[in-house]
């Protein structure tokens, strides 16, 4: 099956849904960020293809791919304000799904990319789930549903998730 957003006659529903992930990730952000959540969103479709046309296999690989537009214009935009994550001090990375994306969670944000881009390598599903659990704010249930998995697969799958990221954390010590 194929899906288009642009020809989707959910297509409102399914902005409104973007723009609410795009509203959490940004929800404790500074007042004065550059980004808001509708520049998010229509950067994130841009991404997705200049012309809306990109082939998709249903709405949940649309919203997996979308989640991950967003969470790279986030890390563009933590890496376009001049900072450098290994200099100076380390910071600590608790693993907590409402990161929050102030100056320091855009340096988390920065950090979660680089795991996120290695779990991928070890468990692609893990590695959306994780995604969309920090970057969209969606819940297990919401995950499941979007993947059309039940959600006791997809709490197995962020166990799993949760586990492998807190031993990479562990492996860069005390400093991560």
């Amino acid at each position: 099956m194929r899906f288009s957003p642009t020809g989707d006659e959910g297509f409102p529903e399914l902005y409104e849904q973007l723009l609410g992930q795009a509203r959490r990730a940004l929800s404790k952000e500074r007042v004065d960020h550059t980004l808001s959540p509708t520049a998010l969103v229509h950067e994130a479709y841009l991404r997705l293809g200049p012309d809306g046309s990109g082939t998709f296999h249903g709405r949940a690989h649309f919203l997996a791919v979308a989640a991950a537009a967003m969470r790279h214009i986030l890390v563009d935009h933590a890496r376009a304000r001049g900072r450098d994550k290994r200099g100076g001090g380390w910071i600590r990375v608790e693993l907590d799904e409402s990161l929050p994306l102030n100056d320091q969670g855009l340096d988390r944000a920065l950090i979660l990319n680089d795991l996120l881009e290695r779990l991928t390598r070890v468990d692609d599903d893990a590695a959306m789930i994780t995604q969309m659990r920090f970057f969209a704010s969606m819940t297990e249930e919401e995950i499941a549903e979007e993947m059309g998995r039940s959600s006791r697969w997809v709490r197995k799958q962020w166990a799993f998730a949760r586990q492998w990221l807190r031993a990479r954390l562990e492996e860069a010590g005390p400093t991560a």
